[in-house]
């Protein structure tokens, strides 16, 4: 499991449209460095150190997996997106904004990228003001002394001036859910997905149990004699994995992403049963499923058949390389016609036939974006 970090990070601007600027920088950290968990008011000072216009500075509590020299690079690529330019002259002069990394839990560092506690930050109001706003109580890790003591010691006698505008806190996937179904057809990436985003968000996992159904690659080679044995086999155990897992998300609130849910069962069952068997097995199914927690939101992954067939034929699993287009395409049928009738269930198609989410950054960020902003 990934080490979580608490850092404080400060914010300031005085070029340009300094509002916006602020509000980007949060929105960026959130995409790039972790949660923001408390943001301080907006406080306007005059420039310190040379003849510039007046800043606006805030203060951004941040849970982060990454060590404080990755965040560090991170903070300064964020500055760049902003429009920062940075020179070799190491004079204070205008910027449009300016990222420093003030506290990193409570380690002490000094490195040519980084040195936490901040150096000058018990010297400035701008820093210490907005800082002890969110975390009066917080311990120096040098002075030993609570930051409301040292902000009394600040010789710092600049004027600072609270602004009555708040900036808005991006709000994580893991605060506005807890508990994510990633669905999506065979070979669509769902298991890939929900992997990723346990790890990132410290999630706990609930992946299907099919390597251990024996009757699957019998299925492959007999279709119509395992159908029935098959689906009665992996409902039971998704009924089972999911009544267990869930209870203890009921009892807990853990934030939980599973790479299925339970009425992936009836979809397979519909193209795969004979019509008596069918009849029988959507008696028991619906007695299961009114038990069954619903998600708060549901992901359908979309694939074309091309790009699943070949995901299929890469992963080289015996008993799946001679799947049809045909098969998928009735598969595909089933989740459509399950998202259009199931209204009460949050669900959210995403398109992922042109892109790469687990060899790109880029795709995986557009993703965990379209689901934070659904």
């Amino acid at each position: 499991m990934k080490t979580q970090h608490i850092t404080y990070v400060s914010l300031g601007t005085n070029q340009g449209n300094k509002f916006e600027n602020l509000q980007n920088a949060i929105d960026l950290i959130a995409d790039e460095v972790g949660d923001i968990q408390k943001i301080s008011s907006i406080y306007k000072t005059d420039a310190l150190g040379f003849d510039g216009d007046e800043f606006l500075n805030a203060i951004v509590k941040i849970s982060t997996y990454l060590p404080p020299q990755t965040l560090m690079l991170t903070l300064l690529n964020l500055e760049k997106k902003i429009g920062r330019i940075r020179t070799e002259n190491k004079q204070y002069s205008n910027r449009i904004i300016d990222l420093d990394i003030i506290l990193f839990d409570d380690e002490i560092i000094f490195s040519k990228i980084v040195i936490v506690p901040h150096s000058k930050m018990l010297e400035r109001k701008f820093v210490m003001v907005p800082l002890v706003e969110i975390a009066g109580n917080y311990i120096h890790p040098i002075e030993k002394k609570q930051l409301n003591i040292c902000l009394l010691n600040c010789n710092d006698s600049s004027k600072i001036i609270k602004i009555d505008i708040d900036l808005v806190r991006p709000i994580s996937i893991s605060e506005k859910y807890n508990y994510i179904a990633i669905e999506g057809n065979i070979g669509a990436g769902k298991t890939s997905l929900a992997k990723m985003i346990s790890d990132e968000f410290n999630a706990k996992k609930v992946f299907e149990r099919f390597a251990d159904n024996p009757f699957l690659p019998k299925f492959y080679k007999n279709q119509e004699r395992y159908a029935f044995p098959l689906e009665m086999s992996f409902l039971a155990d998704r009924y089972q994995q999911l009544s267990d897992d869930l209870a203890q998300f009921n009892l807990f609130k853990n934030f939980i992403v599973s790479d299925y849910y339970i009425f992936k069962s009836l979809i397979f069952a519909q193209v795969t049963l004979q019509k008596e068997e069918y009849v029988l097995y959507r008696k028991i199914f619906n007695f299961m499923y009114k038990e069954i927690t619903k998600p708060d939101l549901y992901v359908y992954l979309y694939q074309n058949k091309k790009r699943l067939l070949d995901n299929i034929k890469k992963r080289g699993r015996d008993y799946e390389q001679n799947i049809q287009p045909e098969y998928l395409q009735k598969i595909h049928d089933g989740y459509s016609n399950f998202i259009k009738t199931e209204q009460s269930l949050n669900s959210i198609i995403i398109d992922i036939s042109d892109v790469d989410f687990v060899g790109n950054k880029k795709d995986y960020k557009y993703i965990i974006n379209k689901i934070k902003n659904f």
